[in-house]
């Protein structure tokens, strides 16, 4: 908008505003979200209390009430989705003694880029004796998106650590279709330091030729990762294998961790064996309240 400067009456200013013709300057930038927020939970007897909370831009936590002395987390996004060159970062401190679970409001999605990766950054911290849930609702990956996210996890001796991330080629039942597009999924967990899982998923280019290969996704549109680390990890392996039987699923236990891998046609089929699983990994717990079939 150009210069109106000092007129008359407001009429006349209104007048300038709606017959001035100024370009925007072709160097411009669109405007791209960005967020960071942090947690930090403490012991509190049997409680879990907030020690330190900060958050700015688009990335909000809350904490709904609880009467169980755990604590619950809500990740949301007020840019409503991400895009290329957005950036988002996730920070999760459970202190020592502590249980926390992590979700998001809603799925994340990923719209079409004009250019460059929208970004999600996740680091988590376990301490001796506590729990972290790390349960986000899925992320919904839409045509021509680009996704680069990371979660880097450090957990203590004896620290308990869930995570899940679930991933939704488009929506089915409003026929949308990925063809081409970029999502690289880059996870680091340690105990001790120590780098004790580590995995790189990555579909670029034209994912829908490369998710319809058998070894691949044989042509599903949802699939998605449980991890488990802690000391039931032994224990759950047969309950679990058990219960995915009929699923589209596999399980598999070594050093202390438990993998499992799900595939399924959409997103409602892929949250109905996904929750018994969770409820499972958390001693009979059902999903986050905000989560819903």
């Amino acid at each position: 908008m150009g210069t109106l400067g000092t007129r008359a009456s407001n009429g006349a200013i209104l007048d300038a505003i709606a017959t001035d013709t100024t370009v925007p300057d072709a160097g411009q930038h669109p405007q791209r979200a960005r967020g960071t927020a942090r947690l930090v939970a403490k012991s509190a007897g049997d409680c879990t209390r907030l020690q330190v909370f900060y958050q700015e831009g688009a990335a909000k936590m809350r904490m709904p009430q609880s009467f169980d002395g755990r604590m619950e987390a809500v990740l949301i996004n007020t840019a409503g989705g991400l895009t290329g060159g957005d950036s988002i970062a996730w920070q999760v401190e459970a202190g020592t003694g502590t249980s926390i679970t992590v979700t998001t409001q809603a799925c994340e999605r990923i719209y079409k880029s004009s250019g460059g990766n929208a970004e999600v950054n996740s680091t988590l911290t376990v301490g001796d004796g506590a729990e972290l849930h790390w349960l986000p609702q899925e992320t919904i990956l839409f045509n021509r998106s680009a996704l680069q996210r990371t979660l880097d996890v450090d957990l203590a001796e004896t620290a308990e650590f869930v995570a899940l991330e679930a991933v939704l080629l488009g929506r089915k039942a409003m026929g949308e279709i990925v063809q081409s597009g970029h999502f690289r999924d880059r996870w680091r967990v340690r105990r001790n330091g120590v780098l004790i899982h580590a995995e790189d998923v990555c579909l670029s280019g034209d994912i829908e030729a490369l998710t319809a290969r058998s070894p691949v996704l044989a042509g599903n549109m949802a699939f998605a990762t449980l991890l488990y680390c802690g000391r039931r990890s032994e224990v759950l392996l047969p309950k679990l294998r058990s219960l995915l039987a009929n699923g589209t699923a596999a399980a598999s236990q070594w050093n202390g961790k438990l993998v499992v891998r799900f595939v399924a046609s959409d997103g409602y089929a892929l949250r109905k064996i996904l929750i018994p699983a969770i409820s499972l990994l958390r001693n009979g717990e059902p999903p986050p309240k905000v989560w819903s079939l």
